[in-house]
């Protein structure tokens, strides 16, 4: 599924909530749902700079697709980590450096986190962005 699609189903999902604190439930519950990052990559190289809370973001590349996992010891930031790896996962470094993430404004995240929060989304999505240019480049090199 390109990044467009499911970002768009996404945005479907929180439209049907009426309001935001059902919202802030469902980011819970797609926070208790997201699936861990392995232990052996809970490491300080894998940490998110930026976040309020603790997150680990890890990313593989199996020389066409990225895939992400990540783990947060707050559970609305993990809402927001499954909400970015069920976009930007399985989907190529030129896919992802080309998608936007409007959608989150769509569905009211950014407008209705903390300072703190909102701080640490973008550095979530900062992160992903740069190890699909990181992954872009290597591809390019040929390694």
């Amino acid at each position: 599924m390109k990044i467009e699609e499911t970002t768009s189903a996404i945005v479907s999902e929180f439209e049907n909530f009426d309001d935001w604190m059902d919202k802030y439930n469902y980011l819970i519950e797609l926070g208790k749902s997201l699936p861990l990052i392995d232990e052996k990559y809970k490491v300080e190289a894998n940490l998110i700079q930026g976040c309020q809370s603790r997150v680990w973001l890890h990313a593989e590349f199996d020389g066409n697709l990225i895939y992400f996992t990540a783990d947060s010891d707050a559970v609305i930031t993990k809402g927001i980590a499954n909400l970015l790896i069920r976009s930007f996962s399985g989907q190529t470094p030129q896919d992802i450096l080309d998608s936007s993430t409007d959608f989150l404004n769509d569905i009211g995240l950014t407008e209705h986190l903390s300072p703190t929060r909102s701080n640490g989304m973008l550095s979530m999505i900062k992160q992903i962005k740069m190890y699909a240019l990181a992954f872009k480049t290597k591809a390019a090199m040929g390694n």
